[in-house]
């Protein structure tokens, strides 16, 4: 891919106002997506289903490093994750988000429906909660829907991890 792929939020806010021009419904979901597996493309998958056009925020190297993810976090650098994410036929967009959350970014771009994994709940209030969806009460307050989708058992990139290690030893 060329290095020339440009996953900022002024550009992507752009094409997502074309799509809005459009009357195209515009889904965001974010996340680290570092190892990509089973869980994350079918995760992807659905949540394209949600609308016309799927956004995908990703946590940058440094954000990432924030999350306390572990020393070896990120395996893969930023922009070799979002290239990756775009070339899936699903994703229509990415952008890149440097804060601990994707919070100013869900704000800029004002999606119609904003998703997370089954380990999130679209009915949480309490912003302190860990299953509290960032984005959440701006997305409704527009008159936006929230959604999450169950994860796929067995498949998460700490496990993938875990078993490159052991087949290592």
């Amino acid at each position: 891919m060329s290095s020339s792929l440009d996953f900022s939020l002024e550009t992507t806010a752009t094409q997502v106002q074309e799509w809005k021009d459009q009357q195209l419904s515009i889904v965001f979901t974010n996340g680290v997506f570092d190892i990509l597996h089973l869980g994350h493309v079918t995760y992807l998958q659905q949540a394209r289903e949600l609308g016309d056009k799927l956004i995908v925020g990703i946590n940058t190297d440094s954000s990432v490093r924030r999350l306390n993810k572990g020393p070896e976090r990120p395996i893969h650098d930023e922009y070799a994750r979002a290239a990756v994410l775009l070339a899936l036929q699903c994703v229509d967009a990415v952008v890149l988000f440097d804060e601990d959350t994707p919070l100013s970014t869900i704000e800029s771009l004002q999606p119609n429906v904003l998703v997370k994994g089954g380990d999130y709940n679209p009915h949480e209030s309490d912003r302190a909660s860990k299953q509290y969806i960032v984005g959440s009460a701006e997305t409704k307050s527009r008159g936006g829907k929230v959604c999450s989708i169950a994860l796929v058992d067995g498949y998460s990139t700490t496990q993938a991890i875990h078993k490159i290690r052991k087949q290592k030893d």
